[in-house]
């Protein structure tokens, strides 16, 4: 077993080899698909990468967009020639189609530059859309794809003939964070969207003592007048990750099925329950990359994690 620290450490340093692969002090670059909406793990992940990337390059970036207003002619403007970094997550397949829409549309049109897809876990529910997608990354002349977990590996070696490695995700090069008071014995913070396992999980979330929530809605987001899209990015960004530190913070330890609760509960040093979402996206990180982590225990059901909690069902 190891420390939650030595983890951090040791995953920064992948991210830190991963990212100088392709730029180095002084590179141009753009970094696209901005999270804009509240899900903490995203913004988490947008803050990593861009740490990273101003850490090797030493300059901001020269376009950044989100998936509905990347304009073509004003990338090339900004960016006439240096790496397109596509924004890593859970969204490579057709769980969340605007995502997905918006990386087989950058390859088609970008082609005459390397592009980066940052680590991506995959998953396709309709295999029928795997072949096409296969095409578009055939097609493209440099496209590195990296991905956060064996089995996305393994995926990606069978259907996408791309230079495809394996890495940690972005969100790791944030550090260690500082947490405040917990307030509550146990925070369930568990999903309601598309990713939910549907299975029985009242006897966790009535737990006394427990206080279960979801990170899906915005507070209020910082003005960003007079700062530039990438600043303005940052600071929605921040605000988000911020909120996500303090609801995980309330609590002494944590029960998850969102990965980057589990991410960012290893950050904060707090020791957590981690359950999986439909497909298995949270066991196979860990499996991966923090299962041998002090404080961290992953569980099949309710009742395993309870068990694991040291409570009575």
């Amino acid at each position: 077993m190891i420390g939650m620290a030595d983890a951090i450490t040791t995953q920064r340093s992948a991210l830190d080899r991963l990212y100088r692969r392709h730029v180095g002090p002084g590179s141009t670059y753009a970094l696209v698909d901005f999270p804009d909406h509240a899900n903490v793990g995203d913004s988490a992940i947008w803050l990593g990468e861009a740490r990273m990337l101003r850490t090797v390059t030493g300059r901001e970036p020269e376009y950044v967009s989100t998936w509905a207003d990347f304009d073509e002619a004003a990338f090339r403007r900004a960016c006439p020639d240096g790496v397109l970094f596509l924004h890593g997550g859970g969204n490579l397949g057709d769980i969340w189609p605007h995502h997905q829409a918006f990386r087989e549309s950058i390859l088609r049109t970008i082609r005459d530059r390397p592009i980066v897809q940052l680590p991506q876990s995959i998953h396709f529910r309709d295999a029928g859309r795997i072949a096409p997608f296969a095409a578009i990354v055939a097609d493209h002349p440099d496209f590195h794809l990296y991905v956060r977990d064996r089995q996305s590996r393994d995926f990606a070696a069978r259907h996408l003939p791309c230079a495809t490695d394996l890495a940690p995700d972005s969100a790791f090069a944030l550090g260690p964070q500082s947490r405040s008071v917990p307030d509550c014995d146990v925070m369930m913070l568990m999903r309601t969207d598309e990713e939910r396992r549907h299975e029985d999980r009242s006897a966790l979330t009535d737990m006394p003592g427990a206080v279960s929530l979801d990170w899906l809605d915005d507070e209020t987001l910082p003005d960003t007048t007079g700062h530039t899209k990438a600043q303005a990015y940052d600071g929605i960004a921040t605000a988000r990750l911020k909120r996500g530190l303090r609801l995980l913070s309330r609590g002494r330890t944590i029960v998850t099925d969102r990965l980057h609760a589990h991410i960012l509960a290893t950050l904060l040093d707090i020791p957590h329950v981690a359950l999986d979402n439909d497909y298995g996206k949270i066991s196979a990180y860990i499996h991966c990359w923090t299962g041998t982590c002090v404080g961290v225990r992953t569980a099949s059901s309710a009742r395993e994690a309870i068990a694991h909690l040291g409570l009575r069902a």
